[in-house]
């Protein structure tokens, strides 16, 4: 952009307010880029925190089922089938296919049917099916958070305003810098580098989705202890 400007609009004192201008911009956009890796990483976390927390409750779930007795097979069954269920819709084989979070109610249905048809014939089995209820109970509020929270948390007014302040410090870069290879190669490498910060906000902000997705083996290890 420099060799298409008046000599007159590249004197010293030019320079120096247009490096001004941009040491402004570049702040806020340093400070509203760390705003939004913060929130898309807080994000990510949370997310990833639940699902850990559903694994640890259903691999419970299925061994306080499994102390219950052989009455509790049919639930244990419909527990198996759910896990099965959901790993399929959470965690599609095409990594870039959209993860289903909605819950699979027939299979829920199924499940509690079966753990609420059960009749204890002592206080071990009674403190069983009640922990079994609660358990089940906690796995159904974690499967409706996921569901909420699939919604993107960044906003695109925020991720527009990002941007703009980016094409403007480039703007910039581009009347101060000579036009010369080096100057041109470090413009291209600090692009590629906010480009790429700009992805993994975008990344991090769909937990279940894309190419940092979390990764399904904890919750298919459960599955596999659940098939034996």
């Amino acid at each position: 952009m420099r060799r298409y400007l008046p000599e007159d609009h590249l004197s010293a004192d030019s320079k120096d307010a247009v490096k001004l201008a941009m040491g402004l911009v570049a702040t806020m956009t340093a400070l509203l880029l760390g705003l939004l890796i913060s929130s898309a990483k807080g994000t990510y976390d949370t997310v990833r925190s639940e699902v850990m927390q559903m694994v640890s409750k259903v691999e419970f779930l299925d061994r306080v089922l499994a102390l219950y007795g052989p009455e509790a097979a049919t639930a244990r069954g419909e527990l198996r089938d759910g896990v099965a269920d959901a790993v399929r819709r959470m965690w599609p084989e095409e990594r870039s296919g959209p993860a289903q979070l909605a819950p699979n109610e027939q299979m829920g249905d199924a499940f509690y049917v079966a753990v609420h048809h059960l009749s204890p014939h002592d206080d071990s089995q009674r403190a069983l099916k009640t922990e079994a209820a609660t358990l089940m109970v906690d796995l159904g509020q974690l499967r409706s958070l996921l569901q909420v929270q699939a919604i993107p948390s960044i906003s695109r007014p925020l991720l527009i305003a990002l941007v703009s302040w980016l094409v403007v410090i480039f703007l910039g870069f581009s009347v101060v810098a000579p036009p010369n290879a080096t100057t041109t190669l470090a413009l291209v490498a600090s692009a590629f580098s906010v480009a790429c910060a700009v992805f993994l906000i975008l990344e991090l902000d769909h937990p279940l989705g894309g190419l940092i997705r979390i990764p399904s083996e904890p919750m298919i290890n459960v599955l596999n202890h659940l098939a034996k």
